[in-house]
């Protein structure tokens, strides 16, 4: 037995340095865990070093051979490893069907499909058509279909940009009633698109989308052209920093803190050098790469509430952003309604708190807007968040001091 675990060792050691997905077989060649990797050769290789708990040890004992599939990106293979755990069920991934974290990527059955996220428990009856899955984790499946929606629901004219920017919060279930002017054949394309890739099937998509593009060449349907060679080059590009995180995110739980909540803080001097910020946390933890600074444009003099409607109004005209699940803001009653005005206009129905100092500064006082049945994190977490933006805020506004002056 040991013998053999050694020479599975040897060969994993061989196994390529990319993206992919690993079957583990045993000896009846009978699969029995599927897993995805960012690197197969690292990830294969982790389960025959160091201390492995009992569920995983016992999986290694069962192991007789590993194959392992090349994929060209890391999203491509978390799709490839919820469709193979659903064709095959290995006895090692089962314990998914009664995890609470697991979850499906819907495509609705409507006139004008969404294409949403539903875990096995919710008691929500929504009509589906096709049902992919099982992911791991929402923030995994938000993200795939975030990536999919930008590829596929293309447009670079700028005339469109709040139409299509409606259309997408539409089509991702943050709204409702707006797709824009397009027709249904068209909308129906875009979906089409992302149930093919979701089966696995993007080489089908880019020789789809080749000849469509090479028809409109010949048609001198330029722009038309134009955004299918933009369509080509985001499949054929598609980043997996997006996917990769820290596993200590992971480890945190999503009932816990919010899957993405943004705080907003004003900072200005008489008026003076306006600066906005958004501050990221990601499962309850900083992500300072998702942290955006704003120079007050369209605001004179000091009018704290006026300058974060600027802000909220930029923030939601970014299509590649991903959605918060909560906004904190620094004010009170005045800034709580800007936020939600601003949401409102878009057809948004997000959690807001706002949270302002209390009497002679003591204590907090907190403002609030949220679905029925929502749960605010704790009171320390919001603070934790609005103090960070307020630092973020100030740093900003020091910076830009510096430099006038």
């Amino acid at each position: 037995m040991q013998n053999h675990q050694n020479d599975t060792k040897k060969k994993v050691k061989k196994f390529p340095d990319s993206p992919g997905v690993y079957l583990m077989k045993d000896k009846a060649d009978k699969i029995i865990y599927i897993g995805k990797a960012t690197s197969l050769k690292n990830r294969v290789s982790s389960y025959f070093t160091g201390a492995l708990d009992n569920k995983t040890a016992a999986l290694v004992k069962d192991i007789d051979k590993i194959v392992y599939k090349e994929t060209d990106n890391v999203m491509e293979a978390l799709i490839l490893e919820a469709n193979l755990i659903n064709k095959f069920t290995p006895k090692y991934n089962i314990k998914l069907k009664d995890d609470k974290s697991f979850v499906n990527i819907i495509i609705t059955n409507e006139e004008y499909p969404k294409v949403l996220i539903t875990r096995p428990t919710d008691k929500k009856k929504i009509k589906s058509k096709y049902i992919f899955g099982p992911y791991l984790s929402k923030w995994e499946a938000e993200k795939v279909i975030g990536l999919l929606v930008n590829i596929f629901d293309y447009d670079s004219s700028q005339e469109n940009k709040t139409t299509n920017l409606y259309r997408r919060y539409y089509m991702k279930g943050y709204a409702s009633g707006k797709v824009g002017d397009i027709s249904k054949k068209e909308y129906q394309k875009i979906i089409n698109n992302i149930k093919l890739f979701l089966s696995g099937k993007k080489e089908m998509i880019i020789k789809k989308i080749e000849q469509g593009m090479k028809q409109d060449s010949k048609e001198m349907k330029y722009e038309s052209a134009a955004i299918k060679r933009n369509q080509l080059f985001s499949l054929n590009h598609i980043r997996d920093t997006a996917f990769i995180r820290k596993d200590e995110m992971l480890k945190n739980k999503y009932e816990k803190f919010p899957l993405r909540a943004e705080a907003y803080d004003i900072s200005n001097m008489s008026g003076e050098h306006s600066v906005g910020s958004m501050v990221v946390f990601s499962l309850g933890k900083p992500d300072k790469n998702e942290y955006r600074k704003f120079k007050i444009k369209s605001v004179a003099g000091a009018n704290d509430v006026a300058m974060l409607k600027e802000v909220f109004e930029r923030r939601f005209t970014h299509q590649d952003w991903q959605m918060p699940s909560l906004i904190i803001v620094d004010g009170g009653l005045g800034q709580k309604n800007v936020a939600r005005m601003v949401l409102k206009n878009y057809n948004l129905n997000i959690p807001i708190v706002a949270i302002a100092k209390g009497p002679d500064r003591k204590g907090e006082k907190l403002f609030s807007s949220s679905p029925r049945g929502y749960i605010f994190p704790d009171i320390e977490f919001i603070k934790k968040m609005r103090d960070e933006a307020h630092r973020f805020a100030i740093s900003y506004h020091r910076k830009l001091r510096s430099i006038k002056n």
